[in-house]
């Protein structure tokens, strides 16, 4: 497989994580905008393929191997300092997101309490931190597939059932993220800091200028799709499931109930493997040898009470500071000489 390709896939990978292929973050930031919301994923879609492009280029222009290189390479060691804290509380929520995405599919599918999914996330990522079972990450190349395929598929099916009868068409002018413009900024910024993350490591396969703007192409290009995917299916359930905590269980529902339960297997590990990522990454950058098992107690049970906010509460108030934060981020890191 050529290296553009392995980029664009992992650009997929690390954006379509369990928030999107929800639907809560869609839903969140564009199903109240109706028809005006896809307007609003097409400026994502060419922010992720654009942006993501110059960002890769910069990472080959600078031969960046790290996140630490990146931002000390451009920013030096004290405006460095405060970026990387800015990244490890990012990476702390987004676990404590995922662990409530596990609760909300506790309740929603299994018809077990919150807090169940809750624990249970909690319990078997502990686990896996003690072992540093790091490889369990090659699911997402299951994974990742498996996602795109049932989102398509869904969207295809709905759509040509219902004949793209919208219910949510006028849609508000202006929600408390302002319009679909600015909503879209938004978004793409709440991905930028994961984005900066994953991206800073990806040096060995960048060969060229034309493979990492082929690879940030291909990603936003997909992940535009997707998006628009999602929407156009939220769109036409929109009554049904804009308050949901995971509102693609429910439009799954429509195709069947065997179909509901096989999404709700795939996001789950989604949910799990998205937690495990951002787990590592927090206890990468502040975990020593020693005290290991401590930190890792510490961050796992830290986490519980963030988590009982609720998924649909936390992406709805975390997600649009990290957006502000992450788009400013992404283009002070692009303007930097």
């Amino acid at each position: 497989m050529k290296n553009w390709i392995k980029i664009g896939f992992i650009y997929v990978g690390t954006v379509i994580g369990a928030g999107f292929a929800s639907g809560r973050e869609i839903v969140e930031f564009f199903g109240a905008y109706g028809l005006k919301g896809i307007l609003g994923m097409f400026i994502v879609g060419l922010l992720f393929s654009f942006v993501g492009s110059l960002l890769l280029i910069k990472i080959h222009n600078k031969k960046i191997k790290d996140f630490n290189e990146l931002i000390i390479n451009l920013f030096g060691k004290k405006i460095g300092f405060i970026m990387d804290t800015i990244m490890i509380f990012s990476l702390y929520t987004g676990f404590s997101v995922m662990t409530a995405g596990s609760g909300a599919i506790f309740k929603e599918e299994l018809g077990l309490t919150f807090n169940t999914g809750v624990f249970v996330m909690t319990i078997f990522a502990f686990i896996v931190f003690l072992f540093s079972l790091e490889g369990l990450s090659l699911i997402n190349t299951i994974l990742v597939p498996l996602l795109i395929i049932g989102i398509i598929f869904t969207s295809s099916y709905v759509n040509i059932r219902e004949e793209y009868n919208f219910t949510n068409i006028q849609g508000t002018n202006i929600t408390n993220k302002g319009n679909f413009i600015t909503s879209s900024f938004l978004y793409f910024g709440s991905n930028s800091l994961i984005i900066i993350i994953v991206f800073s490591s990806l040096y060995p396969l960048i060969n060229s200028k034309k493979t990492a703007i082929k690879g940030g192409m291909l990603g936003g290009i997909i992940l535009s799709i997707l998006g628009i995917a999602i929407l156009s299916s939220m769109l036409i359930y929109y009554n049904e499931v804009h308050n949901l905590d995971i509102p693609m269980l429910m439009v799954c529902s429509y195709v069947g109930e065997r179909y509901r339960k096989l999404y709700a297997i795939i996001l789950w590990v989604a949910m799990f493997t998205t937690a495990l990522a951002n787990g590592f990454g927090f206890m990468n950058r502040i975990s020593r040898k020693k005290g290991k098992l401590l930190v890792t107690a510490l961050f796992c049970i830290s986490a519980i009470p963030l988590a009982k906010i609720g998924f649909a509460n936390l992406v709805r108030t975390i997600y649009p500071i990290f957006g502000i934060i992450g788009f400013t981020m992404m283009v002070l890191i692009l303007v930097k000489g």
